[in-house]
């Protein structure tokens, strides 16, 4: 399998629900560097897995829509904890959507998976993998 990763960063402000987050339940920052990875088994007719320009501009434009937000804020987030693992999932589904609708190109159809990886610092992150 082969495989592309592109990287970026958001910061974003959230608060989340339940005793198990401690302090976190309260308003919080944090910035993650945002890691997208592209696979497929077969380079396409160019010998690449997709275009790196069009998926890095892809990942900025998804990162656009969370970035210097307060998510606790954003309808699409309503009753969610945005942990760091939904949040990859989200990132990674917003992805998804942008192949299927062709914008990194006719050839990143043949992509087969994504895996998002947000790092929340240098000693943890969290990923979501799905297929295409």
């Amino acid at each position: 399998m082969y495989s592309i990763t592109v990287r970026d960063h958001m910061m974003i402000a959230h608060s989340f629900r339940g005793d198990v987050f401690g302090p976190a339940q309260r308003l919080h920052g944090a910035t993650f560097v945002v890691d997208a990875a592209f696979r497929r088994r077969e380079l396409d007719a160019d010998g690449i897995v997709v275009d790196i320009g069009a998926a890095t501009q892809e990942l900025k434009d998804v990162l656009a829509g969370l970035n210097y937000r307060n998510l606790d804020d954003e309808p699409a987030f309503e009753g969610v904890n945005t942990s760091t693992e939904m949040l990859a999932r989200f990132v990674a589904d917003r992805l998804a959507e942008r192949v299927h609708e062709g914008a990194l190109g006719e050839n990143a159809r043949g992509l087969e998976g994504i895996t998002v990886t947000l790092h929340e610092s240098h000693v943890a992150w969290a990923s979501y993998e799905r297929a295409l």
